[in-house]
């Protein structure tokens, strides 16, 4: 019989050994992100380094709309079959379904259909909603108190990868606090990670496969199956 190979490890010794590893991107995120917000220039940074954000920010183009049209499509046919619900997004992805989750709780067309429907879990991956001027732009932002947040989520697990400039500000227990004083929520988990994804012959910190691949998602995954 063979012998099973060692598990692949995850840590900082692997890391630390990628080709074109770099913290710059994401020091240069932590650094100026409260600034460029103060004087107005956080949307054309955003719109240089992200596509996505770019178009999904821009009221010009129907992205934005689109998208959330997706994803109310898929959670509302879950959520009237009364199936247990999962939802995992990544990055850009994870504004959209904050904005969708904050309609299907608060929006008037929406909430008498779905306002006592619930995501059983949401799974954030190198998510940027922990950055002050994605949470400006956020659907409900203008809002005070409990139409402030969604209210359909029972519990939401955060994992940010080191160097992962996207979720520069990797903590969203301490932006969403909130949620769980209103009990709208009932846990907010973050979690640290590296991610090993190497791309064009560089690390990748974003990379959606890395994240997707790591033991602390697969674990998480799991657990909820189980």
């Amino acid at each position: 019989m063979r012998d099973v190979p060692a598990r692949k490890r995850f840590g900082i010794r692997q890391y630390d050994r990628l080709p074109g590893k770099s913290a710059i991107p994401e020091f240069i995120a932590d650094l100026t992100a409260p600034v460029l917000g103060r004087v107005g220039l956080a949307m054309p940074v955003l719109r240089a380094i992200s596509a996505d954000f770019a178009a999904y920010f821009d009221k010009k183009q129907n992205y934005g709309p689109e998208a959330r049209a997706r994803l109310r499509k898929v959670l509302g046919e879950l959520m009237d079959r009364g199936d247990r619900i999962l939802l995992i997004t990544h990055g850009t992805g994870s504004v959209v379904a904050y904005d969708v989750l904050w309609e299907m709780s608060h929006d008037e067309t929406l909430k008498e259909q779905f306002g006592n429907c619930k995501v059983e879990m949401w799974l954030t991956l190198g998510s940027p909603l922990g950055d002050r001027n994605i949470q400006k732009r956020l659907a409900g932002a203008r809002e005070h108190s409990a139409s402030k947040f969604p209210a359909n989520v029972i519990s939401w697990h955060n994992v940010a990868a080191e160097d992962d400039y996207i979720c520069h500000d990797n903590t969203l227990a301490d932006d969403f606090k909130k949620m769980l004083q209103q009990r709208q929520v009932s846990a907010v988990h973050d979690y640290r990670i590296f991610n090993l994804a190497v791309r064009y012959g560089k690390s990748n910190p974003h990379s959606s496969v890395g994240y997707y691949v790591h033991p602390r998602v697969s674990k998480i995954i799991a657990d909820w199956l189980a």
